[in-house]
C-alpha cells in the first residue's frame, strides 16, 4: 500500500511525498526522478522492489504536487533530499536515480556520503562531450518534417496546451529503441509528465554546465559507497560510451540493457526488474 505525505522544508517549500511498503524497516530505496522540471514519473518502477524494502518518492520542488516559486540551485535540491530523509525518520538510504536523477543523486553523495548505504544511478549521470552523439541520433532517428516542426515549437513565445505535448511527443520519442512504441509512450508521458517547469529546467541546467559534475568525478569516486553501479540502455540516443567512460573513471560495474533506451523498465522491464532485485537486495540484505 503506497501513502503519501506533505514535508515542510526549512525555506519554507513544501514537497509532496510518496511511500510504498513496510516504512518501518531499514534502510529504504528513494528514487530520484530526472528532468530537472518534471514531476516524478516513476511509479511503475517502485513496485518492482516494493517487496524487498519500502520505496520513497517525491515532486522535486517547484515540480507536480511540490509547487515552488523561487531560485533553483542544485545544493538546495540536495539539502531538500537531507531533509526529507529526517523528515522520514531515515539516516541512510538506498539512492536509485535515473537521468538528472542520477545528477542529483551523485551530487548527494558528494555533500552527504554519510547518508548513502547504496547509489544506483540509472541512465546518467552523462559526463564529457556526449551532447554532439546524442543530437546527431536524435536528428537520425526523425524525419526532416519532425525536425522542422520540433524547431517551430520550440521557437514560439508562448504555447497552446495541444502544442506544448506536441513539442514533449517530438523531443522525446526518440529516447526509446523502438520508434513506434516511443511515439507512444511520449505522447502519454507529454500529457501525464505536466506542467514542465521549464525555469528551473534552465536555471538548474544552467548551474550544471557552470560546475559540471566532471570536474569531481576523483572525489566522487571516494564518496560512493562500496555498493555502487551504473545501468543504461544500449539505444539511448544518449552514447552508452560516455557511461562506459564514466564507469572506468568511477570504477563502478555498468549494465547494459539490450533493446532499450532511456527508459530501459518500458521496453525491457523484466531485465530491468531482474537488475533492481539484485541490486536491492544486496543492499538492503535479506
Amino acid at each position: 500500500m503506497e501513502v503519501q505525505g506533505l514535508a515542510s522544508m526549512t525555506d519554507g517549500a513544501r514537497l509532496r511525498w510518496m511511500a510504498l511498503g513496510d516504512t518501518t524497516r531499514q534502510p529504504p530505496v528513494v528514487m530520484l526522478h530526472g528532468g530537472p522540471g518534471l514531476p516524478d514519473y516513476l511509479g511503475d518502477v517502485a513496485p518492482m522492489v516494493g517487496d524487498l524494502a519500502p520505496v520513497y518518492r517525491y515532486d522535486q520542488r517547484g515540480t507536480g504536487r511540490s509547487p515552488w516559486r523561487g531560485a533553483h540551485s542544485l545544493a538546495r535540491h540536495v539539502e531538500d533530499l537531507a531533509e526529507l530523509l529526517d523528515a522520514w525518520g531515515v539516516p541512510r538510504a538506498v539512492l536509485i536515480g535515473h537521468s538528472y536523477g542520477t545528477d542529483l543523486a551523485s551530487r548527494f553523495c558528494l555533500a552527504h556520503s554519510d547518508r548513502v548505504a547504496a547509489a544506483l544511478l540509472m541512465c546518467g549521470p552523462f559526463v564529457g562531450d556526449w551532447r554532439a552523439g546524442d543530437r546527431a541520433e536524435r536528428v537520425r532517428r526523425m524525419s526532416v518534417a519532425q525536425q522542422e516542426r520540433l524547431r517551430a515549437l520550440e521557437e514560439l513565445p508562448h504555447r497552446t496546451e495541444e502544442q506544448e505535448a506536441e513539442l514533449l511527443t517530438l523531443a522525446w520519442f526518440t529516447d526509446h529503441a523502438d520508434p513506434e512504441r516511443g511515439w507512444r509512450w511520449a505522447a502519454r508521458e507529454a500529457r501525464q509528465r505536466r506542467p514542465v517547469n521549464w525555469a528551473m529546467n534552465g536555471e538548474l541546467g544552467r548551474e550544471g554546465r557552470a560546475d559540471p559534475l566532471d570536474e569531481h568525478l576523483a572525489e566522487l569516486r571516494a564518496c560512493l559507497p562500496a555498493r555502487a553501479e551504473l545501468l543504461g540502455g544500449c539505444d539511448d540516443p544518449r552514447p552508452v560510451s560516455a557511461l562506459e567512460s564514466l564507469a572506468r573513471r568511477l570504477a563502478l560495474p555498468l549494465t547494459r540493457i539490450e533493446g532499450a533506451g532511456h527508459e530501459p523498465w518500458l521496453e525491457q522491464p523484466d531485465a530491468v526488474r531482474a537488475h533492481l532485485r539484485r541490486f536491492v537486495q544486496g543492499a538492503v540484505g535479506p
